[in-house]
């Protein structure tokens, strides 16, 4: 039976209807009215009547970036849509009779579409970390997303790795967020930029920008082989490495999965994680190595990935398959 799966962004607001071999069947999308709760269950109802519209459709799955309650029912906090404490299973609900809806972290609902579809498919334990303007995660383990005693679980971006490092959003200093994170590779090259030599490149692109350096122009001096690029690349992986490092020393993990906008950069980004990883794994010798590699969903995995986490809740297979 098909589901309907809704990724709520800071932007927009994506929905699917997805059958239960993870394939798009129909998708729309709008603009997200961040800051207005009331607007975005408007917008979710909509997407959700306008999907629906047909037989078959057993559940709803909704992924949010923020922090869920272990119910999958209210968003405690979500720092991009300006909710706190948000009740938000019960208003769809209200509005919705009779739908099972199930409410989950974006990068849960993506990490599980990569298990189940993806990049994790055939494993029982994959590790998921997204690079992205922060760094997200999901954890599966024994074949089971987990979340936690209180939900939250999987915030791999608050790892902290630089003891009294920079500060991070979340209050705290050192977070691996503040190191693998998309700003986190712009400041890398803006450092290499002022010392120049090998950043003599990076300096000039910066200068062609209008004296700012962007995403799309990094990308594009990565792909060209710039010599100081590229070193910022390898500094991210190398602090990406470590705290795979510290992530395998208590989950064991047969996969890392790495999505997100710098993960297009395949090799030239997974070769020096995989060299931290090694270079800081405990008793190396003596521990099979995990595989790296790439998401392949990409921006389709959150829809996919919530639309089958609710199909399977609908189901009661969760007990078994989540």
């Amino acid at each position: 039976m098909h589901a309907i799966g809704i990724d709520i962004g800071g932007t927009k607001i994506a929905g699917a209807l997805v059958d239960p071999d993870g394939v798009i069947l129909r998708s729309v999308r709008r603009p997200t009215p961040a800051g207005d709760p009331a607007a975005i269950v408007d917008v979710v109802v909509e997407l959700v009547r306008e999907l629906g519209d047909g037989p078959g459709i057993v559940a709803v799955g909704v992924a949010a970036a923020g922090y869920i309650d272990a119910a999958q029912s209210t968003v405690y906090y979500a720092p991009n849509i300006n909710w706190r404490n948000e009740p938000f299973r019960d208003r769809l609900a209200e509005r919705l009779p009779g739908v099972d809806i199930t409410i989950d972290n974006d990068a849960n609902a993506a990490g599980w579409a990569e298990y189940r579809f993806g990049a994790g498919r055939g494993t029982t334990d994959m590790t998921m970390i997204t690079i992205g303007t922060g760094v997200g995660g999901a954890i599966v383990t024994g074949g089971r997303l987990f979340r936690g005693g209180f939900g939250t679980a999987g915030e791999i971006g608050h790892l902290r790795v630089v003891p009294g490092g920079h500060p991070c959003g979340c209050g705290q200093r050192g977070c691996i967020e503040q190191y693998g994170s998309g700003r986190a590779l712009l400041r890398f090259a803006g450092e290499i930029a002022d010392a120049g030599g090998i950043g003599q490149g990076i300096a000039a692109a910066r200068a062609a920008n209008g004296g700012t350096l962007d995403g799309a122009v990094l990308a594009s001096l990565i792909q060209d082989g710039d010599a100081g690029a590229l070193a910022a690349l390898r500094e991210l992986g190398d602090h990406l490495g470590q705290a795979c490092a510290s992530i395998g020393a208590v989950l064991d993990p047969q996969v890392f999965v790495v999505g997100g906008g710098v993960a297009v950069a395949g090799d030239l980004l997974l070769d020096p994680i995989r060299e931290a990883y090694l270079a800081h794994l405990p008793a190396r010798g003596f521990h099979p190595v995990p595989e790296f590699t790439v998401a392949q969903l990409v921006n389709d995995a959150g829809v996919v990935g919530a639309a089958d986490l609710a199909r399977l809740h609908a189901s009661g297979a969760l007990g078994s398959a989540e």
